[in-house]
């Protein structure tokens, strides 16, 4: 799995991911808990929140739906947010990973290491052995 370095873009992601999620965190009711931010290709950037209850999406989820309706089809890189996390970043859930992976397999996701460093890594790498839809 190759390792991205992180850069001073990556870094305005996460502040753009923590400021949507400060501007609506509901502390409390907690409909609201994640941030996240997109960039894509040509340089714009996306973001939103999770919406939680009975069927609820995550904040990536929501996200990449706002830039897909948007037009934007080419994504470069992903995070999604916490203030209380490791260096504020949250891992994606399986389900996020699998859409990623179907809809963009290599945008960068921002993550923690093992060592708990920030680094990037290609969406298809965080989830082995995806399912694929089969095309007849």
């Amino acid at each position: 799995m190759k390792r991205y370095e992180i850069n001073d873009k990556d870094k305005e992601l996460i502040e753009i991911g923590l400021g949507v999620l400060k501007k609506n965190f509901d502390d409390g009711i907690y409909n609201h808990t994640v941030g996240c931010a997109v960039l894509c290709k040509n340089g714009n950037i996306y973001k939103g929140v999770n919406c939680d209850r009975i069927h609820g999406s995550c904040a990536e989820y929501i996200t990449i739906g706002m830039a897909i309706s948007a037009g934007e089809r080419e994504f470069d890189t992903i995070v999604a947010v916490h203030d209380k996390h490791l260096n504020f970043v949250v891992p994606p859930c399986g389900n996020c990973r699998q859409m990623l992976f179907e809809y963009c397999p290599d945008i960068k996701v921002i993550v923690n290491d093992e060592n708990g460093k920030l680094i990037k890594v290609k969406a298809r790498d965080l989830l082995p052995f995806a399912w694929q839809p089969v095309i007849c």
